[in-house]
């Protein structure tokens, strides 16, 4: 398991297995920031009214805590395919937030199997340190380009999303992973699809039937040891607090981790109560 304050190394970089993305209340990124993390997600383009607020918060940041530029890594995403037009959006994305100054990651959004000409291009960006950029990654939309390019080590970073309903990677990503590969391996939408109370009795749990806490997803995530941290967006303050007592818990036990499986299959209708009780 991990912490908000332990460090696993990106390129030349160190950062917080907790990368901080969209936000409800810019104070999320000063109170994550002063918990320990240090890594931050943040759209260039796709959503660019849903991550203001995390916009809002690195100025805050940058402004309230002298000396934080250096001691935290951005990573902008671009979801622009032609791989003539993606270092625009980044340029951009600098010249938006006050203090930012420059990338440290540049991330290709929504990369599929079909997009070598634009890895090629993000290689590229990374030799020239375009807007200061010293690393590249992709967050991954199609599980097979994800093992290609982490093989390859095309990538300082690969973003996959694995959750307790969407765990195919359990299968046909994370075993075939080396261990010893330098690209770091962060889920996404960790939460997606977790089952609330109300929707546990719907479907006729009893009171003596675990219902995880959302938090507990994460936990999920984490829990796999191909996985190096995830992408998360508690809205609030106080939703990181939950993000870090649960993170405190420590990982799930296989059972633990079954339950949450099985639960996701009740929830979507490929498992019947019997087999998860």
């Amino acid at each position: 398991m991990t912490a908000m304050t332990d460090r696993v190394s990106l390129g030349a970089t160190q950062v917080s297995p907790i990368c901080l993305g969209a936000v409800d209340d810019p104070d999320t990124v000063l109170a994550a920031y002063d918990r320990g993390v240090n890594f931050f997600f943040v759209s260039a383009d796709l959503h660019w009214p849903r991550y203001q607020p995390l916009r809002a918060g690195l100025e805050r940041l940058l402004a309230a805590r002298p000396g934080a530029r250096d001691r935290i890594v951005v990573a902008g995403v671009s979801y622009i395919v032609q791989r003539d037009f993606c270092s625009i959006a980044f340029e951009e994305l600098v010249d938006a937030v006050r203090g930012l100054e420059r990338l440290d990651v540049l991330v290709a959004g929504g990369a599929y199997g079909a997009d070598e000409p634009r890895f090629a291009r993000y290689a590229t960006l990374r030799d020239e340190h375009h807007v200061g950029a010293r690393a590249i990654g992709a967050s991954f939309h199609d599980r097979g380009a994800a093992l290609r390019c982490i093989g390859d080590e095309a990538f300082d970073v690969a973003f996959v999303r694995y959750n307790a309903r969407h765990s195919g990677a359990i299968h046909d990503l994370f075993p075939h992973i080396d261990p010893s590969t330098r690209v770091r391996v962060y889920g996404f939408k960790s939460v997606a699809g977790a089952t609330t109370a109300a929707r546990c009795h719907a479907l006729g749990l009893g009171d003596d039937f675990w219902i995880p806490r959302v938090t507990d997803y994460y936990r999920f995530a984490l829990s796999h040891p191909a996985v190096d941290g995830v992408l998360c967006a508690p809205r609030t303050p106080a939703e990181l607090e939950g993000l870090a007592e649960a993170l405190a818990a420590g990982p799930l036990d296989p059972d633990e981790i079954e339950h949450l499986l099985l639960l996701a299959q009740l929830d979507a209708g490929v498992a019947e109560l019997g087999a998860a009780v």
